[in-house]
């Protein structure tokens, strides 16, 4: 016969609904911010080019700079918070990689839009503001945990 095994307050069905209760916390306070995000630039995109643009050359490329800033930052939030975490190179190339693949499937989605297209050196202004904001935020990711001496 086998020994009856009782499960104290770590194991069992309460552990097993901790871990999934701390599963979804991580979603929704990581990526379901890059899924939002992600969202309202599709829409925005979905729209046809604004007709009044402030008369500066390039504003538009400052404009997916700065955006895509803050989906690299976010996507290096979101890794930062998995068990890749000390693996700060791989996260820190993963955020700029989907930041600019998104960047890249942004500028294909906006080539169906009328009034729209899809330009290079808008992907390149993805990409670059991608790695801008992932490098920021790593920087002050470093900063905030690195040991006094």
């Amino acid at each position: 016969m086998h020994p009856v095994k009782t499960f104290s307050g770590k194991d069992g069905p309460q552990r097993a609904f901790e871990v999934r209760l701390n599963k979804l916390h991580n979603f929704f306070s990581y990526w379901l911010p890059i899924l939002l995000y992600c969202l309202l630039i599709f829409i925005q995109s979905s729209y046809p080019s604004p007709r009044i643009e402030p008369n500066l050359p390039n504003f538009d490329k400052v404009l997916h700079f700065m955006g895509y800033a803050l989906l690299g930052a976010l996507f290096l939030r979101a890794f930062y918070s998995t068990s890749i975490n000390r693996r700060l190179k791989l996260i820190f190339m993963l955020s700029i990689l989907l930041s600019g693949l998104y960047g890249i499937s942004d500028e294909i989605h906006q080539s169906f839009v009328p009034y729209r297209d899809a330009d290079a050196m808008d992907a390149l202004a993805d990409f670059l503001g991608g790695a801008f904001g992932a490098g920021v935020f790593l920087l002050w990711v470093k900063s905030r945990f690195k040991k006094v001496a």
